[in-house]
């Protein structure tokens, strides 16, 4: 894995579920109109997400640290004030939680085209 710059900086990670639930909250909500940062309202380090990758995969994937990118923000953090005022939005899911099923998602479907795989060749 590669880390660009020191891997100090900050990111707001938001699981897509939390994504799906925001929309479907917001279309639900009568007079909802305008545009909604989200976010989980939290910061995480890009070396803390490397180490929770690892941990969430149970294999030592090691990584390297490169030039930062040009351009490349320092710090990111979601406000998400207004879209909890206007439909309550709120997440809901962890990042730990959503690496590791994530994690179990790509295991499972590993094995689902390994099957599948496997009985085409039978086929032949």
């Amino acid at each position: 894995m590669t880390i660009y710059g020191d891997g100090e900086q900050t990111r707001d990670f938001l699981n897509v579920r939390d994504v799906a639930m925001a929309n479907l909250e917001a279309a639900l909500t009568s007079g909802v109109r305008g545009v909604f940062n989200l976010g989980s309202s939290t910061r995480i380090t890009i070396n803390e997400l490397a180490r929770m990758i690892q941990e969430a995969c149970g294999v030592q994937v090691g990584w390297r640290y490169a030039p930062p990118r040009k351009g490349d923000v320092r710090h990111s953090l979601a406000d998400t004030s207004a879209a909890h005022e206007a439909f309550g939005f709120m997440p809901r899911v962890l990042l730990a939680e959503g690496l590791r099923e994530y994690m179990s998602w790509i295991r499972s479907d590993l094995i689902s085209m390994e099957q599948t795989l496997h009985q085409a060749k039978g086929k032949q």
